[in-house]
């Protein structure tokens, strides 16, 4: 064990939990990381109060929280994501003729960190830097998609959470799923005038080798000129290279 046996614990309780598929009861988390089960209570209690783990109550079982996935955000933010996928996502608006974008989660939101603009196409509001609802925005939904129920649950508590931009989009968790629900189904996450009116994308998440969705590429069109199966292969595409290249499926 390290020098700080209460940080090395929390760290082996994070490293665990980002390998499951979902939450998990604090009995196992004791087994696999070898915790007394007082610590492991004290240690999962301070962690859910700093937003590293949420603890479902009516479940008995614990996930990764919200801070610990700004944390892996702030990873790719910062190197090896955008460099992978910078010249990709310009092959990809060569490709089909539309601006593209890679957004990476944060909270509630995603944080678009690359922006390819097509020459002629109308401007975007996905500058770098900008922060959009993560239940607005194709990519927001192709990366929602990916995670399980249960983190969708914790990400949105109530109705406060569903924020509107344009007067559309969800506005409770039983339509949120309902989308995600398609979005898993096609293989493909899209919006329409929920963020821009007259501009609709396509996106589909980038994958680790966990199946953790750490971004989303995604497509903006206009709708009544675009070639959207086309579109839709491509990027499927080009975030399926990108899952590869990370070491995903």
């Amino acid at each position: 064990m390290g020098q700080v046996p209460a940080a090395t614990k929390a760290m082996r309780v994070l490293k665990f939990l980002a390998g499951q598929p979902d939450p998990v009861p604090l009995d196992r988390i004791m087994r696999a990381c070898d915790l007394p089960r007082s610590t492991a209570y004290h240690l999962m209690t301070a962690m859910a109060e700093e937003g590293f783990v949420f603890h479902l109550p009516e479940e008995r079982r614990y996930g990764l929280g919200v801070a610990a996935f700004e944390v892996g955000s702030g990873y790719t933010r910062q190197a090896p994501l955008q460099r992978l996928a910078r010249r990709p996502l310009a092959a990809l608006v060569d490709q089909v003729g539309e601006s593209a974008h890679l957004a990476v989660p944060h909270g509630r939101d995603v944080l678009y960190v690359i922006e390819e603009r097509a020459p002629g196409r109308p401007p975007l509001v996905t500058e770098v830097g900008v922060r959009l609802p993560a239940h607005l925005t194709a990519s927001g939904r192709a990366i929602l998609a990916a995670l399980p129920t249960a983190q969708i649950r914790a990400l949105y508590p109530d109705r406060e959470a569903f924020v509107e931009r344009t007067g559309i989009g969800p506005s409770s968790l039983s339509a949120l799923r309902a989308i995600l629900g398609e979005a898993r189904q096609r293989g493909y996450a899209v919006e329409d005038g929920e963020i821009t009116p007259g501009l609709a994308s396509i996106a589909a998440p980038v994958l680790d080798h966990n199946q953790v969705p750490l971004a989303g590429v995604a497509v903006t069109y206009v709708p009544a000129t675009a070639d959207v199966p086309a579109i839709a292969e491509a990027v499927r595409g080009t975030a399926a290279a990108l899952s590869r290249r990370l070491g995903g499926h």
